[in-house]
């Protein structure tokens, strides 16, 4: 622990100066594993810090070269850490995610009857395609209007909200696809309501899934929030 001005602490762990140099650095962050295993640990302490109140966290891998320097450097933001304390306290983070499910169009369709030349026209063959997308567009938009949906219903019971780009289906899965990906900042006391209405949303009879965890530690909030991460919003 390391003691800084106002009244505030900073969690800091010694390290080895020749394995965190600027080339062992980028040569661990550059290993999956490794980077990880780090972002795991620097999340568990950040995690236990906050049971005895509110932090705001720092990058993963933010070095210093002496204690000295980290005292100055990290007194140098005090109004930026008083002003996220006051803004954080109370508060924490919670994710909703919504997913549209594949149905698998045009999978297993029968075989054109060789006896039937209304359906081996091209024609028809067109007809069917056309009809799928059409259909596959009408899931798309209402799978849209749904995340949309769910969004303004999160954010009704948060103070802030960051929109992130839907993830891919590398992290989703082939079966279903990422229409919502945000963060919410949300008062404790109105914790249980936002839990609530979006498991309401998740049962409603719709093809969309919403998935809501928490919470967390804001660290979606640490910024201001005119600084605060949020490329992406919703889409399919």
């Amino acid at each position: 622990m390391l003691p800084l001005d106002e009244g505030l602490w900073a969690v800091t762990q010694e390290v080895p100066a020749a394995e965190f140099t600027e080339d062992a650095l980028r040569s661990r962050l550059a290993d999956q594993r490794q980077l990880e295993e780090s972002a795991r640990t620097h999340h568990a302490v950040v995690t236990a810090a906050s049971a005895d109140g509110p932090v705001v966290p720092l990058p993963l891998a933010t070095l210093f070269t002496d204690p000295h320097r980290a005292q100055a450097a990290l007194n140098d933001q005090r109004p930026r850490f008083l002003a996220a304390l006051d803004r954080l306290t109370g508060r924490t983070e919670w994710a909703v995610k919504v997913y549209l499910r594949q149905r698998g169009e045009g999978r297993g369709e029968a075989p054109a009857s060789s006896t039937s030349t209304a359906e081996a026209s091209g024609q028809a063959y067109l007809k069917r395609v056309r009809d799928r997308d059409q259909q596959c567009r009408a899931r798309q938009d209402a799978a849209l209007n749904a995340a949309r949906h769910v969004h303004d219903v999160a954010a009704g019971y948060a103070v802030a909200s960051v929109q992130r780009r839907p993830h891919g289906p590398e992290i989703t899965g082939r079966d279903r696809t990422q229409t919502l990906n945000a963060a919410y900042l949300v008062d404790d006391a109105q914790a249980p309501r936002l839990v609530a209405a979006m498991r309401a949303l998740g049962h409603a009879p719709s093809e969309a899934e919403v998935e809501v965890s928490g919470p967390w530690v804001p660290y979606s909030f640490a910024e201001a929030p005119d600084a605060a991460p949020g490329a992406g919003g919703i889409g399919v």
